[in-house]
């Protein structure tokens, strides 16, 4: 009876298996798995070469003054904006005043010389004529009137000088800007007159203001070749808590020596600065325009895969199996990747389920569309490597 019981079961198992294995297959083999594909988007980009640098103001002048001492008054509010000739600070000007005064009592001095000295050759000339005097005294008295008018010029001279030191006594902008805050407040002696002078404040123009930095010396001569051609390199900044490149200038200036130890040379770009919002000193990421606009395939940088040292997308043909294809990569636009060669217009790129596709295996691909979003609201752009190294100008073409 249990001998009976065991075959039972065992019947009953082998039922079982072979069910299974019938409905396997019966089934057949999984389906092909489903991937996102699109053809390449093709829009029209520009490259632009990236750099960082700072902002430095076109003027910025250390406030001193020209004469000598007491400060009485300061006439401006830290940090405003002045105009060239505003009142900044007054020094105590009595003593200037009393020097003033005294130059003029000898200019009148003078003066009153030269009167004497005229009239005494007047009387020596007509005496002449009677031959009551020699000669020789009447060159004598001819010599003291160019000696008195020589005095009379060099205590007027002294007159102006000191007219100049009680002007000074008022020191006024040189330029118009930003001022800093005051230095030395009112009561406080001051030297002046030479550049050792203390520092009363500072003034820096910012409107508009200018954009440093340094570029390897090949997008230099591409930056110079195009500015012979009458056109300026348009040029892009952000500072560091913006996400878009809103700041627009030009650049207008590249200096005069190539740095041989690194290979660069700084170049300066001109942004306006209407509001003043741009301080000198401020950190910011820039974005050079290095070629005219041409027509691009984009893809987005996420179907790009990595084949050992070779950069692929794949592609599903007309059989609908996956095909790898070698691509030759450009910059980043939008967050699209530029494809400069490997796909035609017309290939079903995998932009999605790419680690479900296998090369040579069916897919079932699923038809969408590649959508660009500019990030900068100015212009739509693209991101080139950093060109602010020493790179020879044959791998930057071969790069490029």
């Amino acid at each position: 009876m249990r001998h009976f019981k065991i075959m039972a079961v065992a019947v009953l198992i082998t039922s079982l298996l072979y069910g299974c294995t019938d409905r396997s297959e019966a089934q057949g083999p999984p389906p092909a798995p489903e991937v996102s594909v699109a053809t390449p988007l093709v829009d029209q980009v520009v490259d632009w070469d990236e750099f960082t640098g700072r902002f430095e103001a076109p003027q910025s002048v250390d406030v001193r003054a020209r004469v000598g001492g007491y400060i009485q008054a300061v006439h401006f509010r830290d940090g405003q904006y002045v105009r060239k000739g505003q009142l900044l600070f007054t020094l105590d000007a009595r003593p200037a005043q009393a020097a003033l005064a005294s130059a003029r009592a000898q200019a009148t001095q003078a003066e009153a010389q030269v009167a004497l000295a005229r009239s005494e050759l007047a009387r020596a000339e007509s005496l002449l004529e009677i031959q009551a005097v020699s000669r020789a005294e009447v060159d004598q008295k001819r010599a003291a009137v160019q000696t008195a008018e020589a005095a009379v010029a060099s205590a007027r001279a002294a007159v102006r000088g000191r007219e100049l030191d009680v002007e000074f006594t008022r020191v006024t902008a040189p330029i118009s800007g930003r001022v800093s805050d005051r230095r030395v407040d009112a009561g406080n002696l001051v030297g002046g007159g030479s550049s050792a002078a203390d520092v009363l404040t500072t003034i820096v123009a910012s409107s508009p203001i200018h954009f440093v930095f340094e570029a390897s010396e090949a997008v230099m001569l591409r930056y110079q070749r195009d500015a012979r051609d009458g056109t300026s390199a348009p040029i892009r900044i952000r500072l560091q808590d913006e996400t878009g490149f809103r700041w627009s200038g030009t650049v207008d200036f590249s200096d005069n020596v190539v740095d041989p130890a690194s290979g660069t040379i700084r170049l300066r770009a001109v942004v306006q600065n209407g509001d003043g919002f741009l301080k000198p000193g401020l950190f910011g990421q820039a974005r050079v325009a290095g070629a005219a606009p041409y027509q691009a395939l984009l893809v987005p940088d996420a179907a790009i895969a990595t084949d050992q040292a070779r950069r692929v997308v794949y592609v599903v043909d007309a059989e609908n199996r996956v095909v790898a294809r070698p691509v030759e990569l450009g910059p980043l636009s939008d967050g699209l990747r530029v494809i400069r060669s490997g796909i035609e217009p017309t290939d079903r790129v995998i932009v999605n389920g790419q680690l479900r596709a296998r090369p040579g295996q069916p897919v079932t691909p699923k038809t969408v569309e590649i959508e660009r979003t500019p990030t900068d609201t100015q212009a739509p752009v693209t991101r080139a490597p950093p060109a602010a190294t020493a790179t020879p100008a044959g791998a930057l073409s071969q790069r490029r």
